[in-house]
């Protein structure tokens, strides 16, 4: 049985290719959109309907395999990194997305200043800048 069946079983769902096919596209491409992920399971099962895709996205953010996220302005993506808090750096120019861990020792900016009677569990941030690539692009005078 493949990590992904198990995974699907876990959270009581059933093991579908469609599933089956998502999983992998986001294990291998992290931060795509949603007409990514359809073009990426496209590639391996060229039946399946964009319906489809929309359904197993949804079922496995709620399930928990899946993170939807998006930043403002700018689509939803995805990705199989799940689990943890981390973070995410976008670039302004590209749209590029990067994974950051979440920061260690004091970080007053995670901590809220006022949790309104809230019990906080986690906290989400967006790092903004140019990749490395956009960067070394020469730019117009």
């Amino acid at each position: 049985m493949s990590d992904f069946e198990s995974q699907l079983r876990a959270a009581s769902l059933r093991v579908t290719q469609p599933r089956l096919a998502v999983l992998a596209a986001l294990r291998d491409h992290p931060h795509v959109d949603t007409e990514t992920v359809i073009a990426l399971v496209r590639a391996e099962l060229p039946t399946v309907s964009h319906q489809a895709v929309y359904d197993v996205l949804r079922a496995l953010t709620g399930a928990g395999l899946v993170r939807r996220i998006q930043p403002a302005g700018a689509n939803a993506r995805y990705e199989s990194r799940v689990g943890d808090n981390h973070h995410h750096v976008v670039c302004r120019s590209c749209g590029a997305i990067a994974d950051v861990d979440c920061a260690v020792g004091h970080t007053p900016s995670l901590t809220a200043s006022d949790d309104h009677g809230y019990v906080i569990d986690e906290a989400e941030v967006v790092f903004w800048g140019i990749c490395p690539d956009c960067a070394a692009e020469p730019q117009p005078q």
